[in-house]
């Protein structure tokens, strides 16, 4: 494609993105439907500097006041990667002088909201959570995420695993926390790397899966993953339990579960059961009640800890939208807790930065719920083997797994884990 056709698709795309009525990806992945004839190149260069441009949104719609012609197609301008000279074969004589210009413009000459592009509400509360370290979350929060996956034990182990990987050309090193996780450099695609194809390994955020450690599924259990999704978790935990027992996959978005399916069938498991219910009260949920040694909880939330890979939703969510999720988090946690039999484990995580789903969550619960007790993170991420669990964990007697992508190089996870007194 030309470069000022390129330039022309970025800056539609940009536009329609930035009405913020679905997710990011969402609207990528239609737009690219949409558009057949794109080849590989030009999708890569288009979602490049979309993810560019939400990622950094006030720090260049800022630069992008002093030029001139469509807003959208100066964001895509100051978005748009790779090499400057096939950029700038698309401009006017004028976009090249105002884009040398805002090229020498440093962080000293901008402003703090420009400096670490997030609202100004969510700046403030993470500012208060971290302290001296907000500059290098923000700095950790605008890049994008490494690929990570976990070895599917059924199959394999990773130090095979790992040489495979090297041996096809990739850059794999093994993660620092997760004994089960595989760090990729860059963007490789996995559609034909044997591997994969097999089953014996599966994409996976290393926080994710410590996750399935704290639940610590056994062979022959009742197990439910209260809030499924596409199923990553599931998949995690039927390999802990070894493919015996039951697991149930509970979700209320019956399209979410359906892309379980071709995982399970690359996975070898058998010992999964997808259920689509209507809600957290839901019939079926309540005829389990008292007989699940483990529920896992990764309830909904404002998923602000996945911002390296979603920056949009920094711009979707509110104050308002937080709270909202924080009483649904409450409910949907009272409610899966009904599942568990008495010394059964109940772990409630989310993918949020904010105290308020994570935290105050977590401690309202254990107020209102005397039959559970709270069972340290640090004790079991000990026991599953995670390395270095003492920097995993926060609170009193490293009660709760807390990550953070500028420390831990995860997405952004917290989880509390209790026990249903006998």
């Amino acid at each position: 494609m030309h470069p000022k056709a390129l330039l022309d698709e970025s800056a539609s795309l940009i536009e329609k993105v930035f009405r913020f009525d679905h997710p990011a990806d969402a609207v990528v992945a239609r737009h690219f439907r949409e558009n057949k004839s794109l080849g590989p190149r030009e999708r890569a260069t288009l979602s490049d500097t979309v993810y560019a441009v939400l990622r950094e949104r006030l720090r260049l719609e800022w630069l992008a006041r002093s030029g001139s012609g469509s807003k959208w197609r100066r964001l895509a301008i100051l978005g748009f990667p790779g090499d400057r000279d096939f950029l700038k074969s698309a401009l006017t004589e004028a976009e090249k002088a105002w884009l040398d210009a805002c090229a020498k413009v440093s962080d000293a000459d901008l402003m703090a909201p420009h400096r670490h592009n997030l609202p100004e509400w969510l700046a403030q509360a993470l500012r208060e959570q971290v302290g001296g370290e907000f500059d290098a979350l923000v700095a950790s929060l605008n890049q994008p995420a490494s690929l990570d996956l976990r070895v599917n034990t059924l199959k394999a182990k990773r130090e095979p695993v790992l040489a495979q990987l090297r041996a096809a050309g990739l850059q794999a090193e093994p993660t620092p926390h997760s004994p089960l996780g595989i760090r990729l450099q860059g963007k490789p695609s996995l559609a034909k790397v044997p591997a994969f194809v097999s089953g014996e390994v599966e994409v996976q955020d290393e926080g994710s899966q410590l996750l399935a450690l704290l639940l610590d599924a056994k062979r022959g259990e009742m197990v439910v993953d209260f809030c499924a999704g596409a199923g990553g978790k599931t998949l995690a935990i039927g390999a802990a339990m070894r493919n015996s027992g039951r697991l149930y996959a509970f979700d209320t978005s019956a399209h979410r579960l359906d892309a379980i399916k071709p995982r399970l069938a690359r996975s070898g498991l058998s010992n999964v059961h997808p259920v689509a219910i209507a809600h957290e009260r839901d019939e079926r949920i309540k005829r389990l009640a008292g007989k699940i040694d483990r529920v896992l909880v990764d309830a909904p939330c404002s998923g602000l800890g996945t911002l390296r890979r979603s920056p949009d939703l920094k711009w979707r969510q509110t104050p308002e939208t937080v709270a909202t999720q924080a009483g649904l988090q409450q409910r949907i946690l009272a409610s899966a807790a009904r599942l568990v039999k008495p010394g059964g484990r109940l772990v409630y995580a989310t993918c949020s930065l904010l105290r308020q789903e994570n935290e105050a969550v977590a401690e309202a619960f254990t107020r209102d719920q005397a039959d559970f007790e709270v069972l340290p993170a640090l004790e079991l991420l000990g026991s599953a083997q995670a390395g270095l669990p003492d920097t995993l964990v926060s609170g009193e007697g490293g009660r709760f797994l807390r990550l953070w992508p500028h420390r831990h190089a995860t997405d952004g996870f917290f989880a509390a884990i209790w026990r249903k007194r006998s």
